[in-house]
């Protein structure tokens, strides 16, 4: 599998210029705002162009794990590390099975341990471990990080949360503030914080403990996620629910804040060499006729959103206030905040409508 990267830069978490990794010139090289799907390589061997086909990619707003998967299975960061340790695998790392990656811990899964390793310091033990039971020791289907044998790892301390067994958690997603949780059923839990709406809940309270998103009910969901203040999930049939904050039509709905500012991007965008950007505005009304657009800042409710009527969604991921999502025919289509060119548009415009990247086809995704 061939993996692209677009979006912050600013720490060679996408790619850093040949001549930096050479030592012929400084940091201002390397690129903050890469807009072009640039396909990601691996600084351990420059002389194989492309990741190995067994690789999968962690993302954070900072940093890269790439995951080997293959017979001596590791770890490799990049972006906001070490010299001495960018790209090269991490050798506590040696035979791990799954990884997660945010702006201060690296969780790595093991046959027989979990591990949780302060990326902010440099340390020679774990700050968190746990053993566990091997596979053919435990039952059930196993379970993938951040979930875990009775919990799952959070985003800060203390690490381990329980879950109770009566939510048969099949998968869980985290932002900083707030969780999203698939059961085996289909039914989708959240909790945290819900300041924007992001619980779906129909309220901006918080909730303490996993509560079941009631207007979902009844419609088995097979994938979630989320962004800072926002949440996504995908139905058994494909379809897409939204909600939580739009301040930069992270949800694909109309935005106050986006098209307030696409004038203004658009010109700055002028005579680049990039496609212009197809996000709508609202129409001039004609006179003797009344116009109001309706804006929506926060919608606290799930909200099914469109985007092309021909095929279904089949997988999705959440930045901090972007969006993306690939169709069954391996499409893929992003939205919302685009300063810095993470929707692949080749552009560093924001957009409240999932446009098509047309540079990628038959993508996976994966947000940071």
């Amino acid at each position: 599998m061939r993996w692209f990267g677009f979006g912050f830069n600013a720490f060679g978490q996408i790619y850093v210029h040949d001549k930096l990794l050479k030592g012929e010139c400084s940091d201002a090289v390397k690129e903050v705002k890469v807009s072009t799907p640039t396909e990601l390589t691996s600084q351990e061997d420059r002389r194989d162009c492309s990741l190995k086909t067994d690789c999968q990619i962690r993302a954070s707003w900072s940093r890269r794990a790439s995951l080997y998967l293959d017979v001596d299975s590791c770890v490799c960061l990049a972006g906001f590390v070490s010299n001495e340790s960018c790209g090269i695998p991490m050798k506590e790392s040696r035979g791990c099975k799954d990884a997660i990656i945010n702006e201060s811990y690296l969780t790595l899964a093991f046959s027989d341990r979990l591990e949780c390793w302060d990326l902010q310091k440099k340390e020679e033990t774990p700050s968190w471990s746990m053993e566990i039971k091997t596979h053919s020791e435990s039952s059930g289907t196993p379970v993938h990080l951040p979930l875990v044998p009775g919990g799952y790892i959070a985003t800060k301390p203390p690490l381990y949360r329980s879950l109770s067994p009566h939510l048969r958690a099949k998968s869980l997603t985290l932002s900083a503030e707030h969780a999203i949780l698939l059961s085996a059923s289909g039914t989708v839990y959240t909790w945290g914080l819900g300041s924007h709406g992001q619980l779906g809940h129909g309220g901006l309270t918080p909730e303490e403990e996993p509560r079941a998103v009631e207007a979902l009910w009844g419609m088995p969901m097979s994938c979630v996620a989320t962004g800072g203040w926002h949440s996504v999930c995908i139905s058994d049939g494909g379809d897409l629910y939204v909600w939580g904050w739009n301040e930069s039509g992270q949800l694909g709905l109309p935005s106050r804040g986006v098209r307030k500012a696409l004038p203004q991007q658009s010109s700055q965008q002028a005579g680049a060499p990039c496609q212009e950007a197809s996000t709508s505005t609202a129409e001039e009304p004609q006179e003797g006729e009344e116009h109001e657009e309706v804006f929506i800042s926060i919608q606290a409710f799930p909200a099914l959103l469109d985007i092309t009527p021909s095929c279904e969604v089949r997988t999705v991921s959440c930045g901090c206030r972007h969006t993306a999502a690939v169709t069954t025919t391996g499409d893929l289509f992003t939205w919302g905040w685009g300063d810095y060119g993470q929707l692949g548009h080749q552009t560093l415009i924001s957009s409240d409508e999932p446009q098509l990247c047309g540079v990628l086809q038959r993508a996976a995704d994966a947000c940071g």
